[in-house]
C-alpha cells in the first residue's frame, strides 16, 4: 500500500493477499453488510477510480468512501473493522488477521469439530481479546450449526413457480388457501406449579412434565384475507382430511375457484380425497416440492401458535388443550392480517442455485 501527496486521494494499491481476502468477504453470504460494503469501496477504489465514482457506484456518500479509503490506506484490512480506533497504534498485523479468518473458515482444530477462543488464542499466539473482536467484526461464529435440506423434487421448478404465482398474482374471482396440519399435539401438564413472573426473575417451570394425550388440527390460512379455518381432530387419517376438506366447502362463497397449496403428505393424496376433488372441478389442488414446507404460507402461522399458544401452555387434558387452540383461532381472526409474499420465483431459483453452487465449490475444496 502506498500513498500519494498533495490534495489527490490516497491511491489504494492492493496485494494479492489483501486482494484476496477482500473478494472473499464481498462473496461470503453471510458477512456483515457494512464489511462488504466498505470491502467493495476498497476493491473500486483500487481499479483507481475517485471516491465520487465509487460512491455513485454504490450508492453512497462520496465522504464516506474517502473515509474507508483513508482507513484501509492508514491500517489495512483492520481499519475497515468496527474495532478501528484513530491513532491507535497497530498490535496485529493484515497477515494475522487474514491467517485467524483462513484458519476459522477452512481448518479444525486436532481436539474439537471448531474452534474456540481459547483453542484459536492458541494455535495463532494472539490474545483471546484479539481473537474476539477479529470474529466479531469479520461476522464469524464457529460455535453456531445450522442445519438445512434441499428438495429433490424433480418438478421443483414447475411447482415453485406455481405456487409463488399464486402469492403474486392470485387469479381474479378465487380464493387461495394454504392447507396444513400440526399432529400429535401434545397436552402437557407441570408435575409441580408454573411459579410466576417477578420483578427480576423469569417465569419458572419444571422441567419434567406429565403427557395427557394429543389432538392434530388442520388449518388452512386464506392468503387474501390472513383468516384462518381450523379444527382439532383426534387422529389425522384421510377421512378427518376429507372431513376438514367439507368444513372449508361449506365456508366457502358460491362462485369462486378454490386453490389449495398443500405438501405432499400421503393423507392429502388418498384415492378418497382425489375423487372427492374430482367432483369438484371448481376445486385445483397444488402440491409443494417435497422438502419445501417454507413455501406455505400456513406454516408461519403454525409457528405463531406454537410460539404464542403452545409452548409454554400447561393443559391438564386434550379437551383443555383444544380449547385454547380454538380461542387462538377466534382471537386472531378478529384481526387477520394476511402474509406479505415477497420473493419472485425467479429470486428464489437463483438464491437455492447459488447455495448450491457454493455448497459443491466447499464441499469439492475439502475433499481435495
Amino acid at each position: 500500500m502506498c500513498t500519494m501527496a498533495g490534495r489527490q486521494a490516497d491511491l489504494v494499491v492492493l496485494s494479492g493477499e489483501e486482494r484476496t481476502f477482500l473478494e472473499a468477504q464481498v462473496r461470503r453470504h453471510k458477512a456483515p453488510r457494512s464489511l462488504s460494503d466498505r470491502c467493495r469501496m476498497v476493491l473500486l477504489c483500487a481499479e483507481g477510480l475517485q471516491s465520487k465514482e465509487v460512491a455513485q457506484r454504490l450508492g453512497v456518500h462520496e465522504h464516506t468512501v474517502g473515509k474507508w479509503r483513508r482507513r484501509f490506506v492508514q491500517d489495512g484490512i483492520e481499519g475497515l473493522t468496527d474495532e478501528y480506533r484513530a491513532g491507535r497504534p497497530r498490535t496485529v498485523s493484515d497477515v494475522q488477521v487474514a491467517q485467524v479468518i483462513e484458519r476459522t473458515l477452512n481448518a479444525a482444530p486436532k481436539d474439537a469439530t471448531h474452534w474456540s477462543i481459547r483453542s484459536m488464542a492458541a494455535e495463532s499466539g494472539l490474545s483471546h481479546t484479539t481473537i474476539r473482536r477479529i470474529w466479531s467484526a469479520f461476522g464469524l461464529q464457529p460455535h453456531r450449526s445450522e442445519t438445512f435440506k434441499l428438495s429433490t423434487d424433480p418438478l421443483f421448478v414447475d411447482k415453485v413457480q406455481d405456487i409463488v404465482g399464486l402469492y403474486m398474482s392470485p387469479p381474479t374471482r378465487a380464493v387461495v388457501l394454504c392447507v396444513d396440519e400440526k399432529s400429535q399435539i401434545q397436552a402437557l401438564d407441570r408435575e409441580q406449579p408454573v411459579l410466576p413472573m417477578a420483578p427480576g426473575v423469569p417465569e419458572r417451570r419444571t422441567h419434567t412434565y406429565v403427557r395427557n394425550g394429543t389432538t392434530s388440527l388442520f388449518a388452512a390460512l386464506d392468503i387474501a384475507t390472513g383468516a384462518v379455518i381450523g379444527k382439532c381432530y383426534k387422529r389425522h387419517r384421510a377421512t378427518e382430511f376429507l372431513n376438514f376438506l367439507k368444513r372449508i366447502d361449506a365456508a366457502m362463497p358460491e362462485g369462486p375457484d378454490v386453490h389449495l397449496v398443500m405438501d405432499n403428505y400421503a393423507t392429502h393424496k388418498t384415492p378418497k380425497i382425489k375423487a372427492w376433488l374430482a367432483r369438484r372441478p371448481h376445486w385445483h389442488a397444488h402440491f409443494t416440492p417435497t422438502s419445501a414446507s417454507w413455501i406455505n404460507q400456513v406454516e408461519r402461522w403454525l409457528a405463531e401458535l406454537t410460539r404464542k399458544q403452545l409452548q409454554r401452555g400447561v393443559h391438564r387434558s386434550t379437551a383443555e388443550l383444544e380449547a385454547d387452540i380454538i380461542a387462538f383461532i377466534a382471537a386472531h381472526n378478529e384481526n387477520p392480517k394476511p402474509y406479505k409474499w415477497v420473493k419472485s420465483a425467479d429470486e428464489i431459483l437463483a438464491s437455492v442455485k447459488r447455495f448450491c453452487q457454493k455448497t459443491m465449490s466447499r464441499t469439492s475444496d475439502s475433499g481435495d
